[in-house]
């Protein structure tokens, strides 16, 4: 038999006997959904100047993951700090956005990707004069309670930092000293 015809016979009689398979739930855990969002769709927050628009939520994936676009005017960032409960990937869409990453500085532009694992200390900042964008993802879920609490605080004013920290450390994020 020639390759083509084994290809075709085997990948169709695989196919046929993977069948049921394929339509089972891999996942015990809380149920995920399907879910399409639009680029001018989702939960937008004005977290302390970082606006945030959150696109899935843990709710939604099973609490694997949830995930919001940040649009950042330039000098806004988030100082270092270390989650315990989750990890991060962050995606710059537009802008530049300088990260540290365990005491390791560089600047990302359009297209690049960093990733914060849990327990390592990380900041942005946005720098240059263009508003940043960038897609965060954090795994898993949960993070956005956080960020819900902390776009209730008001806004008139410099924020209550103190506060900010309480929040925070009811999520496993701490703050480093300068």
């Amino acid at each position: 038999m020639d390759r083509k015809k084994f290809l075709k016979a085997s990948g169709a009689g695989v196919g046929l006997a993977l069948v049921p398979e394929a339509f089972k739930t891999v996942s015990k855990g809380p149920t995920a959904k399907s879910k399409v969002v639009r680029n001018d769709q989702g939960n937008v927050l004005n977290v302390l100047g970082d606006l945030q628009t959150h696109k899935l939520v843990g709710s939604e994936t099973g609490n694997q993951i949830v995930e919001w676009v940040d649009d950042v005017e330039p000098g806004v960032g988030i100082p270092p700090h270390v989650h315990t409960r989750e990890d991060e990937i962050f995606r710059v869409l537009a802008g530049e956005v300088e990260f540290m990453i365990d005491g390791k500085t560089t600047v990302l532009k359009k297209g690049d990707i960093a990733f914060a694992p849990r327990n390592l200390p990380h900041a942005w900042m946005v720098v240059g004069t263009e508003k940043a964008q960038m897609i965060t993802s954090a795994f898993p879920a949960g993070i956005e309670g956080m960020f819900s609490k902390l776009a209730d605080l008001p806004s008139d004013g410099p924020p209550d930092l103190e506060r900010v920290a309480e929040i925070c450390g009811e999520y496993g994020i701490s703050f480093l000293k300068a």
